[in-house]
């Protein structure tokens, strides 16, 4: 996680992965054109990595575009566990 100020295209980047819905994932390239960057595809993983609010801040819904799930730093397991848990969630959300 970096320390100190997070540049504006971090937060840009963020501020899409916010915007993603519970249960659901988008792609790198999505958060990508989300902020008008639409070959800066790497560069919004490496964005979504310095996120300080794991916790509030979902980085872990983007995904590469093949669906493949791409790093996380609580590594790939966790990433697929919150996925699947957030999955889960929005069926009992959506069943209510």
């Amino acid at each position: 996680m970096k320390q100190g100020k997070l540049t504006v295209f971090e937060w840009q980047g963020l501020r899409a992965a916010l915007k993603i819905p519970l249960g659901q994932t988008r792609s790198y390239k999505w958060v990508a054109q989300a902020i008008g960057k639409p070959k800066a595809v790497r560069a919004v993983g490496q964005a979504l990595k310095n996120n300080p609010f794991p916790l509030i801040i979902p980085c872990h819904r983007v995904i590469k575009e093949d669906g493949a799930l791409g790093g996380y730093a609580g590594g790939k397991n966790t990433k697929k566990t919150l996925l699947s848990l957030e999955k889960e969630i929005a069926v009992q959300f959506r069943k209510r």
